[in-house]
């Protein structure tokens, strides 16, 4: 990231001097320590490294919270020797600003933990919150009190938020108000407001900062989602009062985002690792859910390294898999020696606009239908390539094409300020766009992971089949999140697993089931966070299953079609991120899974996701509560045949025909060839055979039998060289799943969307 504003003159001359060789010495560590706190180095004491101060929470670095040093070798600020450096204790605004109203207690100034109380006059009504607490960030616990007498006419008080000064007092149609900061305080939010016929106000409520203060990851993960949902054209309607605070996205829609990461001198590698997390955990979060958003993403010092080009799109447009092109060029990138001299913020918006201009030429007339979110990280300390305004006013004019308040939906731009030395008064201007709040202010780069796991609510998509959560997030107790959509099946004594596939039915081996078996004889355990059995209400086997079917072909158990579905009782099951379907084969919800282009059929699902003839695949073992995965190859086309000939050594099995007992609907899986494949234990069978397709989970089979029982449920033991598992391959039972789950003449349950020729 850049530095500060008055040093700007000094570093372009000593990126000069460094290009031409000069070098003149390092700093010191004279009159550097502070009381009460630590600091850390960018470079060392090398000149161009910047020196961040560290305090406990709830204290702040005073006098100041960085230093730089320069060429002289001498820190900018100069340490004051009358004037040592310690840690302050965090003061907030001034709150004594709220009209009409007692304030409790009353003090000079407020500090981290101080509470204060509010008492509205006698015929005032208060809004907002009757107590507040001074937290540790600078800022007041609550919202805004504010003490009024609103008539129902123009719009209600606006209040004045903690640490500003308001003009106007006048609340009708077309009224202004207007805010300033008072002391040493800066603006964050709307200076001016206006009062709009729906009684609404323009804008969002300000905020007075502090330089110490920041955004707590909760705060920007609320505030960024609920204003970039706003931006997002694949939104679902909804109404006001229940728009949330999270993004909310849906399949359709046309996204184009630009994501810019300030990499300059004053960051360290290790948050410049934390950054790339960050932006990665950003498009992961996004592109678990059925939108295809185009991107452009840069790291930036004085050199714009581009990492994904918006171009490339539409050469790629048709692959099946650029999120994971996206992924891996994110994830390979290193700074390596790069030397990160200086800060160009106008050459990033420059890039962009170029960029822009190119999908505007390739669109043509679609262009009116396209989304525009920028998403910049850096602390707006430029000091090469001059200011960016101008470029962002042509920005603007491509998008909005002379129809600035009917397009400007079209467009976003947030702004991230991180770091120790945030310089807002260049950054704000920056922002664009309706809907909440661009501008952020985090502390640290670490802080941003844990926003972007925040900023969607699978909640409000609870619906998406197949959607989890990554294993490494969570503890042995949440691993449920990954996993939602597992069931434990117990029938008299005999256990198996299942998969829930919509919420009222479980899918899981016919076998699991005897010929006498009844619905109240079947408990199903799928832990929703409402109680963990569930009642079943009918039991549906696959018609063509018949264990006894090939006795006199000397195949005494034949498992084909072993396939069954329990239908739970209405509302059994409460859907969330704790408890959502898996994705099965052959519906329009697992097309949109896995991104596909067009109108897709089953075999082009069952191209995508069985397309190797060695298919890596996982299913579950459960045991005492706890969840593993075993980890399969799935031996297809010319590798099958070897596979499934071990079957003829199963007991019971006396034909010399594989193929009469593992017909063409069974997966095979085993063995030591190429991988040590795990095997299916004892109470393992039901269970979905998966796998996982950019955060989504696909259930290709399911485990029914196999040669050997060599272990127990719930270990995770390997094959030996002839043990072998056979999985149902669901694209094979495809007619029997249709029957059942999108039987759409009956009231029980929502019949879902199968794929025409599904059959």
């Amino acid at each position: 990231m850049g530095l500060s504003v008055g040093w700007r003159g000094f570093v372009a001359f000593s990126f000069l001097l460094y290009m031409g060789g000069g070098v003149w010495g390092n700093c010191t560590e004279y009159h550097m320590q502070m009381e009460g706190g630590t600091y850390s180095l960018t470079k060392e004491m090398e000149q161009g490294s910047t020196l961040v101060y560290h305090c406990p929470e709830g204290f702040y670095p005073y006098p100041a919270l960085s230093r730089l040093c320069q060429l002289n070798n001498l820190w900018k600020p100069p340490p004051k020797r009358f004037r040592p450096q310690k840690c302050k204790m965090v003061e907030c605004p001034d709150p004594t600003v709220i009209r009409n109203a007692d304030i409790t207690p009353t003090e000079a100034k407020y500090f981290v933990h101080n509470v204060t109380t509010y008492d509205c006059y006698s015929s005032y009504t208060l809004r907002g919150s009757s107590r507040r607490v001074c937290l540790p960030n600078g800022k007041w616990s609550g919202t805004t009190p504010i003490c009024s007498r609103d008539t129902g006419n123009g719009c209600p008080d606006p209040g004045i938020p903690a640490g500003t000064s308001r003009a106007g007092d006048s609340f009708d149609i077309d009224d202004k108000v207007k805010y300033r900061c008072n002391a040493n305080l800066y603006l964050v939010g709307s200076s001016e407001r206006r009062c709009l016929e729906n009684g609404q106000w323009t804008g969002t409520e300000p905020t007075c900062f502090y330089r110490h203060t920041y955004d707590t990851p909760l705060e920007v993960s609320e505030a960024f989602g609920s204003s970039i949902k706003e931006s997002l054209n694949m939104l679902e309607s909804m109404d006001d009062t229940q728009s949330g605070r999270k993004i909310t996205l849906t399949k359709n829609g046309t996204l184009n985002m630009y994501i810019a990461v300030d990499i300059s001198t004053s960051i360290e590698k290790h948050e410049f690792e934390s950054a790339k997390q960050a932006v990665i955990k950003l498009i992961e979060k996004i592109s678990s859910f059925s939108v295809n958003p185009n991107y452009d993403i840069i790291f930036f010092s004085a050199e714009i390294i581009q990492i994904v080009n918006i171009i490339d799109f539409f050469a790629l447009q048709k692959e099946q898999n650029i999120y994971a092109s996206i992924m891996k060029k994110l994830k390979d990138f290193n700074v390596g020696d790069r030397e990160l001299v200086g800060t160009d913020l106008n050459q990033v918006f420059q890039t962009f606009y170029e960029h822009m201009a190119f999908v505007r030429q390739q669109a043509g007339h679609e262009f009116n239908n396209h989304q525009h979110v920028f998403i910049l990280f850096t602390d707006g300390a430029y000091n090469m390539g001059g200011k960016p305004d101008a470029t962002v006013a042509r920005i603007k004019n491509m998008v909005y094409m002379n129809d600035t308040e009917g397009r400007q939906e079209h467009l976003d731009i947030y702004i991230f300020g991180i770091g120790t030395e945030i310089f807002d008064t260049d950054l704000q201007p920056l922002t664009v766009g309706t809907g909440g709040l661009h501008y952020f202010r985090l502390r640290k780069i670490n802080d941003l992971q844990e926003t972007f796991e925040e900023i969607i609510d699978e909640e409000d998509v609870k619906g998406l089949c197949g959607l989890y959560r990554d294993t490494e997030q969570y503890q042995t107790g949440e691993k449920r999140k990954v996993y939602p959509w597992l069931a434990y099946i117990i029938v008299k004594g005999n256990k198996c697993l299942g998969s829930l596939v919509t919420p009222q039915f479980v899918l899981t081996a016919a076998h699991c089931f005897k010929f006498d078996d009844l619905p109240e004889d079947i408990q199903v355990e799928i832990d929703d966070g409402q109680g963990l059995v569930k009642r079943a209400k009918a039991l549906r086997l696959h018609p063509n299953y018949n264990v006894t079917a090939k006795v006199k072909d000397g195949v005494k158990e034949f498992y084909d079609y072993d396939v069954a579905l329990i239908q739970l009782e209405k509302n059994a099951v409460k859907i969330s991120s704790d408890a959502r379907p898996i994705c099965i084969p052959g519906t329009l919800e697992t097309t949109a899974a896995l991104k596909m282009v067009g109108v897709a059929t089953c075999k082009q699902q069952e191209q995508l996701l069985l397309r190797n003839e060695r298919e890596a695949l996982t299913f579950l073992t459960k045991s005492h509560g706890q969840v593993r995965e075993k980890n399969v190859y799935a031996k297809l086309g010319a590798n099958r045949n070897d596979c499934i000939r071990h079957a003829l050594s199963a007991t019971g099995i006396t034909t010399t025909n594989p193929k009469a007992a593992v017909t063409d609907n069974f997966l095979c899986t085993g063995g030591l060839d190429f991988h040590r494949d795990h095997i299916a234990c004892t109470g393992d069978s039901g269970g979905a055979v998966f796998k996982n397709y950019e955060r989504r989970t696909i259930q290709v089979g399911l485990v029914s039998w196999g040669t050997k029982v060599k272990c127990a449920m719930g270990e995770v033991v390997e094959s030996d060289a002839t043990s072998r598992d056979f999985h149902i391959n669901l694209f094979r039972v495809m007619p029997f799943l249709k029957s059942v789950l999108a039987d759409d003449d009956q009231d029980d349950f929502a019949p879902l969307q199968f794929l025409e020729g599904c059959d």
